[in-house]
């Protein structure tokens, strides 16, 4: 009899994932050779500033370009996030990525100071090795005995190598680790003696026919040869953040979870960094340089760049990758002019990638990815509509159209998303430029509408005690 699978089964085995702005992005889309590919990795265009990324996770890789700094510079919605984000996962899980806006460093419980330091040590990694005992091994029996009450459990572990076989005495909590971990007979598994952590490795190749159907799952393992308890080297990477908060606070590794980190003392840090020299110096250690994006830098006053100008000169620094969408701005905190408004000290710093605006055929493969990361499906002659959408007002606001246009198709019972649908959302949401013109018909009739909008007046023409200078 056929076995039937209802919707609400499927939505439990269905993995959910988030879907983000930049959830599309798989890496820099980049050859072995730094040869930019047009479309790949969910990254479109912009090859001069992807290809000048993929120099630089080159030289982080080979560790020649901590302690520096990158300014991406360029318009709103020209990808600049998008290329920080490509370059966090062409990295690696291993390479620390700290990502940070100019404006979170504005905080009420620690220092401006105390934020950017917990950001560049949170971006600087300490890889770790140590020995430890292990116990490897094809299971060939696991015998559990309850009390008469059930409360206690004791049991027998048989495992074997290809040269010898050892029964092990098994306890309450190593016995519902096992059940925990579905170890059954055939199965190779390895026991930490330090922690006692039981991890399943595959099931072993002798017992490869004991069953009909396997799952996708499965893995297969050959039997482990020589002695059953061997040692092994295990590492381990940390940022020199957490191991800050591990030696500052009462509560030890706990205040990792927590988010309670506060402010450290400078001479702890000093310790710690003396430390990590000793752990290096013997080779139990190295040191893995990360990388610090700050997006919206433009939002750091003239304290924090003071700061990062000598912080990049600490032996302990990350790759500092920045990214900015002002023209020639007031830098916080002064009443100077300064391009990007970063101080001219700074900028003399750094490497500046510039990124352009999208073209019309760059956009329709931004939004044909989007749509395929969001499962909609779009006509032809939509894609076209809303591509031109987002050349005539924004990238950001036409990708954000995609989904409601989604769900007025689904409203009319339709899989695919046609014109109608986007004029009809196009018409309930509007865009900036329509948004100033609604102002402007409102006539002053808004509250603290006091001047009439003026076209091309500079943001940034601010008098340094922050009211709008009157124009």
């Amino acid at each position: 009899m056929a076995t039937i699978t209802t919707p609400s089964q499927l939505s439990d085995i269905t993995k959910i994932e988030r879907i983000g702005s930049h959830s599309h992005i798989r890496g820099l889309g980049l050859s072995a050779q730094l040869e930019v590919l047009p479309s790949s990795e969910g990254m479109v265009g912009q090859a001069q500033a992807r290809k000048a990324a993929g120099l630089i996770i080159k030289m982080v890789e080979e560790g020649r370009i901590a302690g520096r700094a990158i300014l991406m510079a360029g318009p709103v919605g020209s990808g600049k996030t998008a290329i920080a984000m490509g370059m966090a996962q062409s990295l690696g899980p291993d390479v620390p990525f700290t990502m940070l806006s100019g404006s979170e460093v504005f905080s009420l419980s620690m220092s401006k100071t105390e934020a950017l330091t917990q950001a560049f040590r949170r971006s600087i990694g300490v890889r770790i090795k140590e020995e430890s005992e292990v116990i490897e091994g094809e299971v060939v029996e696991i015998q559990v005995d309850r009390s008469l009450t059930g409360s206690t459990k004791t049991g027998k572990l048989t495992i074997k190598s290809t040269d010898m076989e050892t029964v092990y005495d098994l306890g309450q909590k190593m016995i519902d680790q096992l059940t925990k971990e579905k170890v059954a007979a055939g199965d190779v598994i390895t026991i930490d003696k330090g922690t006692g952590k039981i991890s399943k490795v595959g099931r072993s190749f002798a017992r490869a026919r004991d069953y009909d159907a396997m799952g996708g799952d499965t893995k297969f393992v050959q039997c482990p040869d020589g002695e059953l308890q061997k040692r092994r080297e295990v590492t381990h990477t940390v940022s020199l953040h957490e191991i800050d908060v591990i030696n500052s606070r009462t509560q030890g590794f706990l205040a990792l979870f927590a988010g309670d980190t506060g402010e450290i003392k400078p001479e702890l840090r000093d310790q710690i960094n003396t430390k990590v020299g000793e752990w290096r110096e013997e080779g139990k250690a190295s040191i893995v340089p990360g990388v610090l994006f700050i997006d919206e830098v433009h939002m750091l006053d003239i304290e924090c760049f003071s700061f990062l100008n000598r912080a990049l000169e600490n032996d302990l620094a990350p790759l500092v990758i920045m990214a900015s969408n002002r023209g020639v701005t007031r830098i916080r905190g002064t009443k100077y002019k300064s391009p990007h408004g970063i101080p001219i000290d700074l900028l003399d710093r750094v490497l500046i990638i510039s990124t352009k605006a999208y073209e019309l055929s760059e956009i329709r493969e931004i939004v044909s990815i989007r749509c395929e990361e969001e499962d909609v499906k779009l006509s032809d002659s939509a894609l076209d509509t809303l591509a031109n959408i987002g050349v005539e007002t924004s990238l950001r606001y036409a990708l954000q159209l995609i989904s409601p246009a989604h769900l007025v198709a689904l409203r009319r019972k339709a899989t695919t998303v046609e014109v109608p649908d986007l004029v009809k959302v196009f018409q309930y949401f509007c865009d900036e430029k329509r948004s100033l013109e609604f102002v402007k018909e409102m006539g002053g009739k808004l509250m603290f509408d006091e001047e009439p909008i003026r076209e091309n007046v500079p943001v940034d023409s601010a008098v340094p005690g922050g009211s709008p200078m009157q124009v």
